[in-house]
């Protein structure tokens, strides 16, 4: 190997040891490359050149239309976090399987999905799970370990389950890979891999994983029932009542998961558009939840969503809306009058909803989250873009193709050994330094080799979930383990966790071996 391979070891190298040390990411991949470079400049192994070329990568990156789900997508999460939704879901779902062995581990799974589905944050869901449900779990009588397993295992769901946000920048940065892949082979580089193949494709894994997680908590309620005793519905509670509740609590989120995803799947909506779509659903629900008794406020909420949801369905109808046509029919004229008296309804209750949301200084807190959340993740892909320039810069990219090219078993021996290295790096580091520093690396080697690209991010994704479980530096554990009580210890909580790794890396060779989980629904769907 040359000098310059070296080097791009020793910078790799140097990278994961400085994110291991706590360093700031975006800053620690900013950094050492520069080190790395300055180097290369000294030993002449490193053409300046390269650097002058940094500008022009990151300024197509930061304005990509599809990034700009990554914030909307954002303020939907923390949006609904914030409007206590999780709260109501979980005390319905507990009274709905409180009968079934496990039935409050099954309604903290469940829940997680919905959780996850609604709001895609792993952080928000695993705290607001943690302070909800962990010491009902306790006092119902459920072993530390189980309840904690559960509950950190069902908030990393959110990674998996559409819409989210790994799923954006994972199919972003594979977008990426596929050009170069066809450009390393001479062919018409076309971005064929969109966010919407990617949500579609995750759906049945995800799912899977859902019911899996259901399944090994009834089994252990079966097996082992103090672990996990049985509850019971407060029978004073009129049936009535209690599904009227159920209803009231499900029903919202539900539609709004329906709303977004199936606009995206459907092709009626881009990614982008549609997370517009669920920051706005999600504002009208947070209005309509923490209205406090306000029946004004209430209106103007169902007032806009009524608008909202009459305006798509003139759209469906195929009339022509437009302003600006030469000839109008009569069923244009009407259907542009009918548009525009929509569109004040559902300007007018939007409008109401953001001043009552403005009042309590919700707008303002969940505003600063979602700055907060946006601002590091495009950091850090300004970092990892310079870390990824230079370390072209050294040929280390050739140098992971070699290494790919020659592990043996050929794809499949290249693919394990990513799949491999990923997971172990998942006991270190976060899923967006994985996704923003490995996967440019690895990816365009194994698409090279004629793998699909819907497949190997979705077994990319399945992996990068699994980073938020495994020890000493999973993140749903850092998260749970602040907002556990006293007795539910460190060691219980890894013990809890090591179930749901061994399920998650089960679905992993599930879909390795059955792609067809994966890509059957993206196909259909085209």
């Amino acid at each position: 190997m040359s000098m310059s391979d070296y080097l791009a070891m020793l910078m790799f190298a140097g990278a994961c040891f400085a994110l291991m040390g706590g360093y700031g990411v975006a800053f620690t991949l900013g950094g050492v490359s520069l080190i790395f470079a300055a180097i290369g400049v000294m030993t002449g192994t490193f053409e300046p050149s390269f650097l002058i070329a940094l500008p022009g990568r990151i300024y197509p990156l930061i304005t990509r239309e599809i990034l700009m789900a990554v914030p909307l997508f954002v303020f939907m999460g923390v949006m609904l976090e914030k409007s206590r939704i999780a709260e109501d879901l979980l005390e319905s779902m507990a009274d709905l399987f409180g009968s079934v062995r496990g039935g409050l581990g099954v309604s903290v799974v469940l829940v997680g999905a919905l959780l996850a589905a609604s709001t895609g944050i792993v952080g928000a869901t695993v705290v607001t799970m943690g302070l909800l449900s962990l010491p009902t779990m306790l006092k119902r009588g459920y072993a530390p370990s189980l309840a904690s397993g559960a509950i950190a295992a069902s908030g990393t769901l959110g990674q998996i389950i559409p819409p989210s946000i790994v799923l954006v920048i994972l199919g972003d940065q594979l977008s990426n890979a596929y050009q170069e892949a066809q450009r390393a082979h001479g062919l018409e580089t076309t971005g064929v891999i969109s966010v919407g193949d990617l949500f579609a494709a995750a759906l049945l894994p995800g799912l899977i994983l859902v019911g899996l997680y259901a399944v090994y908590i009834i089994i252990v309620a079966t097996l082992k029932p103090e672990m996990a005793p049985t509850s019971t519905r407060d029978k004073n509670v009129h049936i009535r009542i209690f599904l009227k509740r159920v209803l009231k609590s499900m029903l919202p989120p539900i539609l709004l998961i329906i709303a977004v995803l199936g606009s995206i799947l459907s092709g009626y909506a881009t990614p982008t558009r549609g997370a517009a779509l669920g920051a706005l659903g999600a504002i009208l629900l947070a209005a309509y939840k923490l209205s406090d008794g306000n029946v004004a406020i209430r209106r103007l909420s169902l007032l806009a969503v009524i608008g909202f949801l009459l305006l798509i369905a003139l759209d469906l109808t195929g009339i022509d809306i437009r302003f600006n046509q030469d000839v109008w029919k009569l069923s244009e004229k009407v259907a542009v009058s009918l548009a525009l008296a929509l569109s004040g309804l559902a300007v007018l209750g939007t409008f109401g909803a953001i001043i009552w949301l403005t009042k309590n200084g919700q707008l303002a807190e969940v505003s600063r989250s979602t700055m907060q959340i946006t601002s590091m993740v495009f950091v850090i892909l300004i970092g990892a873009t310079m870390f990824s320039l230079i370390f072209r810069g050294f040929g280390g990219d050739e140098l992971v193709g070699r290494l790919l090219a020659s592990a043996p078993g050929g794809s499949v021996g290249a693919l394990i050994l990513v799949m491999v290295v990923m997971f172990v790096l998942g006991f270190f580091l976060d899923f967006i330094e994985i996704t923003f520093v490995i996967v440019p690396l690895v990816a365009p080697p194994l698409l090279a080799m004629g793998m699909d690209p819907v497949w190997l991010g979705i077994l990319m994704a399945l992996n990068l979930q699994t980073s938020f479980l495994t020890p000493p530096f999973g993140f749903a554990l850092f998260y749970l383990r602040g907002v556990a009580p006293p007795e539910v210890t460190t060691t219980a909580l890894y013990k809890g966790v090591l179930p749901f790794i061994g399920i998650q890396i089960f679905v992993i060779i599930l879909v390795a071996f059955v792609p067809e989980i994966a890509t059957s629904l993206p196909k259909m769907m085209r």
